[in-house]
């Protein structure tokens, strides 16, 4: 009897240790908002790669952008709910840290997608494009394009602080060849030939009113570098209104399907194109390595950045608008 006993204890103590094994690494996927297209995207890539690993997603988003509130309630659901990797792309840099801290020192990994927190080793690692030369791109492209005329710039830029917006806007600066702050920096830098600057916090609405007002502080602007291309296309919109549409070149960053269509009819010039769905399913399949192997990712991947045009410059690379469609997010 007490021989049958031991080899009942050892079998269930053997089927329980199995069951650990084979358990599903929990991962949760922390956006900025539900609605908008890119963060749309990413959810379908951490899903997807979830789905093909044997893995739980768990999901949430702020209620807009910059609740950072919502991302902690999140945080702490994620958690409760047995998550280990937490991938994130914070409403707010500095403001969501602690909450990072407090659940790393429980043992969960955080990587951070597309938007790094302040300071960037906030996170255990970051997947994310190289914002500073998505601006680059689209300088370089501005540059070569207005070949030595003189440029009077409109900035419509995300909100201060922001280390996505100050990149775009820093690295755009450096590539049309004005003297600007580095990727580190989370400042917007300026020089003279900037005549406007204006919060857009990437809305088109916003944008439209942004590039109302810089038209009405000067009539003379004839280059509009914005955050991303919902701005991009309210910026059109208030151009067109000002009978100006087409003495005026926007530049832009996002790549998504709706920004390369207008690419495509002329209403942006060209735009940097990011990859979303290729942050996530990294994060996923990362998170996954560390439930196997305890090992967390670290540092920073570049995922990728492609210049978009239907009318390239010579010295700058691109790709025209029909790659920019087999390649975007959002609704085609």
């Amino acid at each position: 009897m007490k021989k049958s006993t031991a080899t009942l204890v050892l079998s269930a103590l053997a089927f329980a240790a199995t069951s650990a094994c084979a358990a599903e690494p929990v991962i949760g996927l922390i956006t900025k908002t539900e609605t908008n297209p890119f963060f749309v995207k990413m959810k379908e890539g951490a899903q997807a790669e979830a789905k093909k690993s044997g893995a739980k997603l768990l999901s949430a988003a702020g209620k807009a952008d910059g609740d950072n509130a919502g991302q902690v309630t999140a945080i702490e659901n994620m958690i409760a709910a047995g998550a280990k990797t937490i991938l994130i792309t914070a409403n707010d840099s500095k403001a969501i840290i602690p909450s990072i801290k407090k659940a790393q020192a429980q043992g969960v990994m955080f990587i951070a997608l597309d938007s790094p927190t302040d300071p960037i080793d906030g996170t255990d690692a970051l997947f994310a494009t190289d914002n500073y030369k998505a601006g680059i791109l689209i300088g370089q492209y501005a540059k070569a394009a207005f070949a030595g005329k003189p440029a009077k710039i409109a900035t419509l830029d995300l909100f201060p602080g922001h280390p996505v917006g100050a990149q775009r806007h820093n690295g755009f600066m450096s590539g049309f060849g004005l003297a600007a702050s580095d990727a580190k920096s989370n400042e917007l830098s300026k020089t003279a030939e900037i005549v406007c600057m204006a919060d857009s916090f990437g809305d088109q609405a916003k944008g439209q009113t942004a590039m109302e007002n810089c038209l009405q502080k000067n009539p003379d602007i004839n280059l509009v570098y914005t955050i991303n291309e919902p701005a991009a296309a309210g910026a059109f919109q208030a151009l067109k209104a000002a009978g100006k549409e087409k003495g005026v070149m926007i530049v832009s960053v996002d790549g998504g399907c709706a920004g390369v269509k207008n690419v495509k009819a002329g209403m942006i010039a060209a735009t940097s194109q990011q990859y979303p769905l290729k942050m996530a399913s990294m994060g996923v399949a990362a998170g996954i390595a560390f439930a196997k192997d305890g090992k967390k990712a670290s540092g920073y991947t570049d995922t990728g950045v492609t210049l978009i045009t239907d009318h390239p410059q010579k010295g700058v690379e691109s790709k025209d608008t029909k790659v920019g469609m087999d390649l975007c997010w959002g609704n085609k």
